[in-house]
């Protein structure tokens, strides 16, 4: 019989190592995917170490074409099946859209949206045919407004938001649970790697990785989106009910590119 485990997209570090964690904890065996292999091996060891659960560490580039359907084929090879998804891997680009690499824009597409939806495709179901399972999706409050100098990374949590919303309503009664999880600011690499400056940003809006990822597991079978923090959860409800163009200039002015040098 096939082994069940949680497959976690990037899950090298910040939130996707913090399921990675939890899950563990919680006894779940696992597949942790990213591209960074040595990361991936060594904390797939000290999780098997620590709490006797199987890991399988699997480096892959989900930007590639082909990626998302050789993950799943090799999941499979081993005798796994997926029965929690974690659709955490993902980046963003911090600037003027007219002034940043299309190429690099478009990859980002790719990961955060095309990449999602693939693993997502090919992994529901079998959990719709078990009746049993979860698909968890990460999105961003940046996908309840426009985000001017993240606007691509903004329209992709949109549509992270929106697709899981609508996947949640089909998948009723079908043992298949489906949840959103809408961080705000987080303390991960995540600002350093985009490049974005953040010193706007309050400190009690800052919330760490492990919070996160502690409310999202409460939250699976219990709600569709969840805004981690009371905090984020007020200023996102506060914002849908601004005019779009007022919400989208707050935004831009929390967020902003670093400066160079």
């Amino acid at each position: 019989m096939a082994q069940e485990i949680a497959l976690i997209t990037g899950a090298s570090s910040g939130i996707g190592e913090a399921f990675a964690r939890r899950l563990a904890r919680d006894g779940r065996h696992l597949v942790l995917v990213a591209r960074r292999a040595d990361r991936l091996e060594s904390l797939a060891r000290d999780l098997a170490a620590a709490h006797g659960v199987r890991v399988e560490p699997i480096a892959q580039d989900l930007v590639r074409s082909g990626a998302c359907r050789e993950l799943i084929e090799e999941v499979e090879r081993r005798g796994l099946v997926v029965d929690w998804l974690v659709n955490n891997a993902g980046f963003g680009t911090v600037g003027a859209f007219h002034e940043l690499p299309v190429d690099k824009e478009v990859e980002e597409v790719r990961l955060n949206v095309e990449a999602l939806v693939e693993l997502t495709g090919r992994c529901l179901p079998g959990m719709v045919a078990r009746r049993r399972g979860a698909v968890v999706n990460l999105a961003s409050m940046a996908g309840f407004s426009a985000t001017p100098y993240m606007t691509i990374y903004g329209a992709t949590k949109a549509f992270v938001l929106s697709f899981s919303e609508g996947l949640a309503v089909e998948l009723r009664g079908t043992g298949v649970d489906v949840l959103c999880v809408c961080p705000g600011f987080t303390r991960t690499e995540f600002q350093n790697q985009a490049g974005v400056e953040v010193h706007r940003v309050p400190e009690f809006a800052w919330m760490s990785a492990e919070q996160v990822v502690d409310q999202s597991v409460r939250a699976v079978g219990r709600q569709t989106v969840l805004v981690n923090g009371v905090m984020n959860g007020m200023i996102v409800g506060t914002m849908r009910h601004l005019p779009r163009g007022i919400a989208s200039r707050i935004a831009a002015g929390l967020v902003t590119p670093r400066a160079a040098g």
